[in-house]
């Protein structure tokens, strides 16, 4: 599969040498898109593709460099053309070499050719990241009052625990506590859920829990925010409490199989999204709630995210030469930890103009809650319309699909495979043996894996070293760690 790609745009990711005494400084962002303006880190990561300056650097193409050794950077060098080539093969590498080197590898220039547009930016910018919230010093967590300027305080103060049981946290207590099913209402089950970015709540059912000894009451107490409606209680009845789920998600409007690397029938995965910029495919994303989407923050630059027009959503569909009515983009949010040198936290969150219709082809996978493990071993999917072919610059028409192996991180961070790159926030998977893997173009979409028959998002396609090659595997955004991040987002989003 691929990661992130462009008909006409420059190639994704491929192998380039820079000189290491030059004073090249990384580029803001990368990873497994195709988006406009996006520049690379010195971390391997799959690249959106854009139309090529024409700069003079001088690019070695012997070696692969560190830089290139975590996806696509190897696709088009001599090396992966099994050292073959004449005189002008290599005059045609180094053009793209060149491009590759000041784009993703290095920051020599101050202005990105995107489609014949020019995005500027300093040489000494930091990348586009949200600023911090502002909070003062007596500032309570969860106590209904918005105490920071942008009322983080009062966000992540709902989640979703085992079997999809909610918990709250409150200021009596600090801790998140499961909440009795007696007492709790349907206007109740809304509330939480809108207070999460839902637009209202899809089942609510009880389920028990054995040896519960502490927990919350709903209360008949008016306020805007869940944790302030509920009380400190030390049991419920029957041990009876609330499980809750905000959207009917992870469901497949077909489910008839086909092997990995071909290309998807029509409902198979109805949150896959293609996210244009500029009537170009450039990234994956995955719908996750009416309005919002998760895609990789690679996938943006500085001009790209603060400029949500340009960009558009296209889901429900199975080809990019068959494209449903386009979504348009109201805002984008780009995790503020975002690291573009080591892709930690590759994350960012699409919030939609308007929401996607429950009733159509385009439907949510569901996030995960705590308690839900992936373990080593266990089969998942990820799919886009990234390219088929690691030498080839092209991404798919069509959307394909590839079954990979989750990876544990003891394997993952093996000397022979990715080292200390792989973080917490990281998962892997694929095959260590290669052969399956997703790609250029790719990057921002989806790995989700299955449960009690439902389909949840474990990550989001971020970066790795070539496409499919031997204990080289996938590398995603761990949805679970950065979870929170995506709930306070989600929650701060919602319309007044």
């Amino acid at each position: 599969m691929a990661k992130d790609n462009l008909d006409d745009a420059p190639p994704p990711y491929y192998s380039v040498t820079v000189p290491s005494q030059a004073p090249y400084r990384p580029y803001e962002v990368t990873g497994y898109g195709t988006g406009p303006g996006l520049t690379p880190h010195s971390h391997p990561h799959y690249i959106p593709q854009y139309p090529s300056p024409v700069v003079p650097v001088p690019v070695q193409h012997t070696t692969i460099p560190t830089s290139c050794k975590k996806r696509r950077c190897c696709e088009r060098s001599t090396q992966c053309y099994g050292g073959s080539g004449g005189t002008l093969l290599l005059i045609g590498l180094l053009a793209l070499a060149i491009w590759l080197g000041v784009r993703f590898g290095t920051r020599l220039v101050s202005t990105t050719i995107y489609n014949n547009f020019e995005i500027e930016h300093s040489p000494d910018e930091d990348p586009l990241l949200p600023s911090h919230d502002t909070c003062p010093n007596n500032t309570v967590k969860c106590d209904g009052v918005s105490d920071c300027q942008q009322g983080s305080d009062e966000t992540n103060c709902v989640r979703f625990a085992s079997d999809n049981s909610l918990e709250l946290m409150t200021d009596e207590d600090g801790r998140f506590l499961p909440v009795c099913s007696a007492g709790w209402s349907q206007a109740a089950s809304d509330q939480a859920c809108q207070q999460l970015g839902f637009r209202r709540s899809f089942s609510t059912k009880s389920i028990k829990s054995p040896g519960l000894s502490i927990s919350l009451t709903l209360t008949n107490q008016s306020s805007s925010t869940m944790q302030s409606k509920v009380k400190v209680s030390s049991s419920c009845a029957n041990q009876e409490i609330v499980s809750l789920m905000c959207a009917d998600c992870g469901r497949q409007q077909s489910t008839s199989k086909i092997i990995g690397g071909t290309a998807a029938k029509s409902g198979q995965w109805p949150w896959q999204g293609s996210l244009h910029f500029r009537q170009r495919h450039v990234c994956g994303a995955v719908l996750v709630a009416p309005d919002f989407l998760l895609t990789a923050a690679h996938c943006f630059t500085r001009s790209s995210s603060s400029s949500p027009s340009q960009w558009k959503v296209y889901g429900g569909m199975i080809s990019q030469t068959n494209l449903p009515k386009a979504y348009s983009v109201k805002t984008i949010m780009l995790h503020e930890n975002y690291n573009v040198k080591t892709n930690d936290r590759d994350i960012a969150l699409i919030k939609l103009e308007e929401p996607v219709s429950s009733q159509g082809p385009f439907q949510p996978a569901c996030l995960p809650f705590r308690g839900l493990l992936f373990k080593p071993g266990t089969t998942c999917w990820t799919t886009g319309f990234g390219t088929t072919d690691a030498d080839k610059a092209r991404v798919s028409n069509e959307l394909i699909e590839v079954s990979v192996n989750i990876i544990g991180s003891n394997v993952c961070s093996k000397r022979e495979v990715y080292g200390n790159a792989v973080s917490q926030n990281m998962l892997c998977a694929g095959h260590l043996e290669g052969g399956k893997d997703s790609c250029q173009g790719d990057s921002g979409g989806p790995l989700v894996c299955q449960k009690n028959g439902r389909w949840y998002l474990a990550g989001i396609t971020s970066w790795g070293s070539g496409c499919g090659e031997k204990n080289k595997p996938g590398v995603y955004t761990n949805v679970k760690s950065v979870l929170p991040w995506v709930y306070s987002k989600m929650q701060v989003s919602v319309e007044p």
